[in-house]
């Protein structure tokens, strides 16, 4: 590798080891192997180069938590709600491995409002990553069917969020993916009537 692809990897190890507030241009050149006029010359700043650290981290987190495991059921043949359940049985089944990068994710979340470069920054690829979530939990095509995809990737990045939250802050009593099908299916059914069957 070239000095370019030695920066982003120390920075990803750096993001996952220390967060972002405190990881310095010194611990980055520290873990690649460089020099800090690298990171100048390759990233312009510091702060460009942990930003886009941080949006391959959460590329590769979601490339582990869809792929399909060896001998797992073709997910885009199953039942809209099976496939939504297997999907989630990935994101939840992924979460010991993928600790550090969920607690980046929250660190960078509370980040946004003082930083508008990291907000900027992470504009383009949040809307794609809802069109992913679409395609991958929910088998939406964004070329084909790209409205669709856009409020079913807003509901999908909205229930992770909260999967996330309440994963980092209680495992024990943190949702299954049996307990979102289930959950879906009561707001689904409404509210019950007198006669006990939802209306």
């Amino acid at each position: 590798m070239g000095h370019r692809e030695d920066l982003l990897e120390g920075a990803k190890r750096c993001l996952l080891e220390k967060g972002y507030a405190r990881t310095t241009a010194r611990d980055i050149v520290a873990a690649s192997g460089t020099n800090l006029a690298s990171i100048g010359y390759h990233y312009g700043s510091k702060e460009a180069l942990l930003n886009l650290a941080f949006l391959r981290l959460t590329e590769e987190w979601g490339d582990v938590a869809t792929r399909e495991a060896e001998g797992e059921p073709d997910i885009e043949a199953a039942a809209p709600l099976d496939q939504f359940r297997v999907a989630w049985e990935r994101v939840i089944g992924s979460f010991e491995q993928s600790r550090a990068v969920w607690q980046l994710q929250m660190e960078v979340v509370s980040r946004i409002h003082s930083d508008p470069e990291l907000q900027k920054a992470l504009v383009g690829p949040q809307r794609e990553g809802r069109d992913g979530l679409a395609e991958n939990m929910l088998g939406i095509d964004p070329e084909t069917d790209p409205e669709r995809s856009r409020v079913a990737g807003l509901f999908c990045q909205a229930l992770l969020a909260g999967v996330m939250v309440q994963w980092m802050m209680d495992p024990d009593s943190a949702p299954s993916a049996q307990d979102l099908m289930d959950g879906l299916k009561v707001a689904l059914e409404g509210r019950p009537t007198e006669g006990g069957t939802a209306g």
